[in-house]
């Protein structure tokens, strides 16, 4: 035996774990199991929840789809604005617009809702004046909603 054969450590295995120590522990071939079988489920649940929201925004597509586009906006005097706009919607429906005035603190200065009548055009354009409290900076769409 060498001087290099001596220096060199001896492996080291670590004794077999008694069948008490592997229970008291939780290492049971059953609970592995069990682990096993709850990811599969949990696994499973996922996938089919996926699969119905994939299934359900495919299907909601056919939705009525309402479309809007501020153009230009002009300030008349200081206690009104112009707002230009396009509308998108359904041939046949009726929107309605609430429209909104900022101040250059992006404060709401002034607002006004529009009743747009239904069309056989789906794009139109449509120009509204909105009433303002102080000097407004922009004029805009808010929101827009068929009724």
């Amino acid at each position: 035996m060498s001087l290099d054969d001596e220096l060199q450590p001896t492996p080291v295995t670590a004794p077999a774990e008694s069948a008490e120590l592997q229970s008291r522990y939780g290492r049971t071939p059953g609970r592995r199991f069990r682990g096993r079988v709850i990811a599969w489920i949990a696994g499973a649940g996922v996938a089919v929840v996926i699969a119905a929201w994939v299934i359900w925004a495919g299907l909601d597509s056919n939705q009525a789809s309402l479309d809007t586009q501020d153009t230009a906006h002009s300030v008349i005097d200081a206690h009104s604005v112009q707002v230009e706009f396009n509308v998108t919607a359904p041939r046949g429906s009726t929107v309605s617009c609430a429209l909104q005035a900022l101040s250059d603190s992006f404060a709401v200065v002034g607002w006004k809702v529009v009743e747009l009548p239904a069309s056989d055009r789906a794009t139109r354009s449509f120009t509204e004046t909105v009433r303002t409290s102080e000097l407004a900076s922009t004029g805009l769409i808010y929101s827009c909603w068929l009724t």
